[in-house]
């Protein structure tokens, strides 16, 4: 099955983040030769436990726990550069080094402190109209830049120090007229001159590098967020600052669509949603709360406790036109094992699927499972019309069932 997932293949969520991505990445990271993170910056948060070890990551793609694959930071990423180096840091510690491996963006955009400042103004700002609950982490702020072409990019940090300082007290003095905010030089600038010391031989033209490898190294794109968050084509505005979808992954690495060979959706087993915004199937009550519980639904970033409801056929299929899915993994079906019922939306109406109340935790052979359990997995299946190839039964990286189909 997954080496039937070609040269070029990409993770995206299908629902609004947090459906497990990191795990799929995880594992196929250890059959492909490249692995890329396209956009997005540090509020996009992937958990992976790998024997009983916790391990939270940012901005460097989950696979990064597999030694010697290269790492690519796309051009469509904001990077916050006291988390990278923290995360860097973490690795080594773990004695894990990635910065050998690390190939940065030189277009990638830089998210300064500042941008935090504006990411608080601009939602207080808004908050007469509801919010739209913004992890604020300078992301929103950092992509406004970009496009209104004046933010400061990793290829920037290749400048001398004097040029750099220079260029951050000329965007840092726009910033505080626009925003009424206060800048702190004296913090910002030792960040970004820490960085350029670790990081400058890494920071390069990475679609070059990428074509390069293209049809003779086995590329992973690992998509932040998820498709329901997306600029254009999410639930607007209650949405991220980028492209979430697999072309706009493309986009952000520079490479050819034609390229593609597959493309797996990822989508718990239910459903869950950070901060505000329309949820059609969402659990009010004691049991979206016990649900939350057992599914442990709170941020990997900001620890907020996440909405959760029941799965959306609809807007898996929605997902699914969008992106083209080859594949879909369903994780946390072994959350669902108390449910005496388990109710689906289905674009019209809602549908009341048997429950199998039998444990599927660390199931890894999908006739290992409880009847009523392949029988939800199969309904998934016929309604999206895309094949279900991976199922996830349990945090663990070995808790994954891997389908032959």
């Amino acid at each position: 099955m997954i080496n039937s997932l070609g040269t070029l293949s990409a993770v995206i969520g299908s629902q609004w983040g947090d459906e497990g991505k990191g795990k799929i990445t995880d594992i196929l990271s250890e059959h492909f030769d490249i692995l890329a993170r396209a956009s997005g910056g540090a509020n996009a948060g992937h958990t992976i436990f790998v024997n009983g070890e916790k391990h939270v990551f940012h901005l460097l793609p989950s696979g990064c726990l597999h030694p010697d694959k290269p790492i690519v930071l796309g051009s469509g990423m904001v990077i916050h550069l006291p988390t990278l180096l923290d995360e860097i840091k973490t690795l080594r510690e773990a004695g894990i080094d990635v910065v050998p491996r690390l190939h940065i963006s030189e277009a990638a955009h830089v998210v300064l402190e500042y941008h935090k400042k504006i990411d608080g103004v601009v939602e207080e700002r808004r908050s007469g109209a509801g919010g739209i609950g913004t992890t604020m982490r300078g992301i929103g702020p950092t992509y406004a830049d970009k496009a209104h072409r004046i933010g400061m990019r990793m290829g920037d940090l290749k400048k001398d120090e004097g040029e750099i300082k220079k260029y951050f007290e000329h965007h840092a003095n726009f910033a505080v007229k626009m925003y009424d905010i206060s800048v702190n030089s004296e913090i910002e600038l030792p960040q970004l001159f820490d960085a350029k010391k670790l990081l400058e031989k890494r920071i390069t033209n990475t679609v070059s590098y990428l074509h390069k490898a293209l049809g003779k190294k086995r590329i992973l794109i690992e998509g932040a967020q998820a498709t329901l968050l997306d600029i254009d084509h999410g639930t607007y505005p209650h949405v991220t600052s980028s492209g979430t979808t697999v072309t706009g992954a493309l986009q952000a690495l520079g490479l050819p669509p034609k390229e593609l060979t597959s493309c797996i959706g990822v989508a718990k087993a239910y459903c869950t949603r950070v901060g505000a915004g329309p949820f059609l199937t969402e659990i009010s009550g004691k049991r979206g709360d016990e649900l939350r519980e057992r599914g442990g639904e709170y941020g990997a970033t900001t620890g907020r406790p996440r909405r959760c409801g029941w799965l959306d056929i609809g807007e898996l299929k929605f997902a699914s036109r969008i992106n083209g899915f080859t594949h879909l993994n369903i994780t946390k079906l072994d959350v669902l094992d108390a449910e005496p019922s388990i109710p689906v939306y289905n674009g019209n109406d809602v549908t009341e699927l048997p429950g199998w109340q039998e444990s599927t935790v660390g199931k890894t052979d999908y006739l290992q499972l409880p009847e009523k359990a392949q029988e939800y997995v199969e309904y998934i299946e016929k309604e999206s019309g895309v094949p279900v190839g991976f199922i996830g039964t349990g945090p663990g990286r070995e808790e994954m069932i891997v389908r032959s189909n």
